[in-house]
């Protein structure tokens, strides 16, 4: 657990860098153009090519040295953040700069997060897994409970260049930790046979495709990375209206908090036998508070309603994660995590190719003082700028909830704990 605990760390450092550059990219594209389509197309950009990636990252994962690959991805990644500061610094304040680095950062990124999850594996006992996925989430979240508020104070001081900095300097500090651990760690030997891409890819998918209840998992938090990508890129252009960009970041952070108290209490709380019911009634809590976080324009309401959401993803992602990993052979989880990856954060692709184009063309015109639905749900959730944004949330967390009891009652995910934890 201590090499564990190093790692994490380091990730812990590093997340609240990227979170940084994250929230404040998303700032500086939205004042710089006003449209949410391109603070979507940021989004998407900065996650497409880790996602589509990732299988071969798994496949690396399982043939090389993990903690080398991490180090790799880490090192390479932050090439993307020193293109942007390094065209900024020289005038270029366009976005075209930004597409570029947020898209050669995420390219590295998929070294990174598969051999990341599978060396949870390699360090720890399967007791051990749950306390750990709490703590990987812990740390995953800090780029959304600390980072905002840090973030804000910062562009309220100064620009993008300063946290950019902050951010490639969190990565060293990632490098550093991992690079220390692997050398306690017995050299790992490459695999001697030949590299076959499409085989191994197969090999992988077939062991998600044979698994019915992995499959009918998959396809689950496919549909919940979809509604949750549509927060993620339309909280700050609904609340940007009603408060500047101090206090955007500072709710966010405070929101936030409930992913840390959800963290917590997966991490003490014994779930060993609940599993499948657990996930599927966080599922629905989850829906429900993201839709209350679209009916208000009152900052007070819509923090609250943020604080239950969050605090229902860790719930959410330990069950999934824990179900998932006990029915993978080690050997394997490198390339299985990455197709994993893949096919769940295609809801996420959709939902950043989507959502802002709806918002801007669709549901916010909607929305206006003269808009069609003004008269009927603008009576009810308010009219003006970031209202159709607000119907939108509305409605990606109506749908969550009809998915989650829709697809987790199958059989096939409630037996998950039956095969595993029953004996």
């Amino acid at each position: 657990m201590k090499k564990f605990l190093t790692i994490w760390g380091g990730q812990l450092i590093s997340n609240i860098g990227s979170g940084m550059t994250a929230f404040g990219l998303s700032v500086y594209v939205y004042q710089l153009t006003g449209s949410v389509a391109w603070v979507s197309m940021v989004t998407l950009l900065a996650y497409l090519p880790t996602i589509l990636l990732n299988p071969i990252g798994g496949i690396l994962a399982d043939r090389y040295d993990r903690r080398l690959m991490m180090i790799c991805g880490d090192l390479f990644s932050a090439l993307g953040l020193l293109y942007i500061l390094i065209s900024i610094q020289m005038g270029h304040k366009g976005i075209i700069p930004i597409f570029v680095g947020v898209t050669i950062n995420s390219i590295f990124i998929s070294l990174l997060d598969p051999s990341y999850k599978a060396t949870v594996t390699d360090l720890l006992t399967e007791e051990e897994y749950t306390k750990a996925s709490g703590l990987v989430q812990m740390a995953s979240n800090a780029k959304y409970l600390i980072s905002p508020a840090i973030a804000g104070v910062i562009l309220g001081i100064t620009d993008i260049r300063l946290i950019l900095i902050i951010d490639i300097a969190t990565i060293l500090t990632s490098v550093l930790a991992v690079n220390s651990v692997r050398k306690t760690i017995q050299k790992v030997k490459s695999r001697q046979d030949q590299f076959n891409f499409i085989r191994e890819f197969k090999e992988g998918m077939l062991y998600i495709v044979k698994d019915k209840g992995v499959f009918n998992l998959v396809i689950l938090m496919a549909f919940m990375c979809f509604f949750i990508g549509f927060i993620q890129t339309l909280m700050i252009p609904m609340v940007l209206p009603i408060g500047n960009v101090k206090t955007v970041g500072l709710m966010e952070s405070i929101s936030l908090t409930g992913m840390l108290v959800g963290s917590v209490a997966v991490s003490i709380l014994d779930m060993k036998k609940y599993y499948s019911k657990i996930l599927i009634v966080s599922l629905i809590f989850c829906g429900s508070f993201l839709a209350l976080i679209g009916t208000s324009i009152q900052m007070s309401f819509i923090l609250v309603a943020s604080i239950l959401f969050f605090s229902t993803l860790p719930f959410v992602n330990t069950c999934a994660d824990v179900l998932i990993r006990v029915r993978i052979p080690n050997e394997v989880q490198g390339r299985v995590w990455g197709l994993i990856s893949l096919l769940t954060q295609i809801g996420y692709v959709f939902a950043y190719a989507t959502c802002g184009i709806l918002a801007d063309f669709i549901f916010e015109p909607m929305m206006q003082e003269n808009g069609i639905l003004a008269d009927s749900i603008g009576k009810v959730i308010g009219t003006g700028e970031g209202r159709g944004i607000g119907l939108m949330i509305i409605l990606a967390g109506i749908l969550m909830v009809i998915v989650a009891l829709v697809l987790g009652n199958k059989k096939s995910i409630k037996a998950i704990k039956e095969v595993n934890f029953e004996h």
